[in-house]
């Protein structure tokens, strides 16, 4: 069966020159040979989607392929096929616009086609413009790779900025860890990664945070929470303790009748970043005793029972 270049690039037949082109870029991007340099079947489906674009991504070989004046491989059909002055050059030469050279000489994609709309500035000072398949490229400036570095902070270091001295290659240097890092957020380095090919600039450092986890210590966005226990004589006298904060100690009132679940806010005691203030929630949890000793179930024989239930 003959293959459908409009199933190959994923269209309809009634689709624009502008979703084809769509297609036909993210296809190539995704199968192009320097970004699958040892899958076989990515070079393969690169050549396919290279020729099926060559055909349906130029007007009049798409009108020549709908009316079926040529095959998916770009020859035409019925009588006169192959006959002097026919096939290939008849219809613009080699279907791959001279992109696959079996001699090793890289992609130069569907005929026509600018590879630079494709693959933006960082792929080609990644692969020195490979992508054009000429000699030039591999003498273009490259980027430097980029290095990954994971450094692990405590919690209140995370929440309140530090600065702490990293080891890269054997070159100490100091890095910022700003107010407000959360777990598995990457701070970028500029300039600082591996020496850049051929005049190209440096590579960059890439580094991960991992925050510890706090004993009692949460952090929401910029608010930072707490569970706070409370007695029961405190859940119903009121009480006034003291808590920690990120920046220290304070102390807060629990009001007389409090229950569990609850919360106080103390303004201004979260943390502080460049994007605002948050606040500490403090999170009430009234805590019975263990003691079985204790004259609790007494008192409670001498209390009304109240409704707490709504259901």
């Amino acid at each position: 069966m003959s293959k459908d270049l409009y199933q190959i690039l994923g269209v309809s037949k009634s689709a624009s020159e502008a979703e084809i082109k769509s297609a036909y870029r993210k296809l190539a991007r995704k199968y192009h040979p320097d970004l699958n340099k040892d899958d076989a079947k990515a070079a393969e489906k690169f050549k396919e989607i290279s020729n099926a674009y060559d055909i349906i991504g130029n007007a009049e070989k798409r009108k020549k392929y709908d009316n079926n004046e040529i095959d998916a491989d770009g020859k035409p059909t019925g009588f006169g096929a192959g006959f002097g002055g026919g096939g290939y050059e008849q219809y613009g030469g080699n279907p791959f616009g001279g992109g696959f050279q079996a001699n090793g000489g890289g992609f130069g994609g569907a005929q026509g086609f600018d590879f630079s709309s494709i693959f933006d500035s960082d792929f080609f000072s990644q692969f020195g413009g490979a992508a054009q398949g000429t000699r030039r490229g591999r003498n273009m400036p490259r980027k430097g790779q980029d290095v990954a570095y994971n450094m692990r902070v405590s919690f209140l270091d995370a929440a309140n900025g530090v600065e702490k001295q990293v080891n890269l290659g054997g070159k100490s240097i100091n890095v910022k860890i700003p107010a407000g890092m959360q777990s598995g957020q990457t701070m970028r380095l500029k300039g600082l990664g591996n020496a850049g090919v051929n005049g190209g600039e440096n590579g960059d450092v890439l580094i991960t945070v991992n925050v510890d986890e706090h004993p009692y210590f949460k952090s929401d966005n910029l608010n930072v929470l707490l569970d706070l226990p409370i007695s029961v004589v405190e859940a119903i006298k009121g009480a006034k303790i003291t808590v920690p904060t990120i920046s220290g100690k304070v102390a807060v009132k629990v009001p007389p009748m409090s229950s569990s679940g609850e919360k106080l806010r103390l303004k201004g005691k979260g943390i502080k970043a460049k994007s605002g203030q948050g606040d500490q929630i403090i999170n009430l949890q009234i805590m019975l005793p263990k003691d079985k000793a204790s004259n609790l179930s007494e008192a409670a024989d001498k209390m009304e029972n109240y409704a707490v239930r709504s259901f």
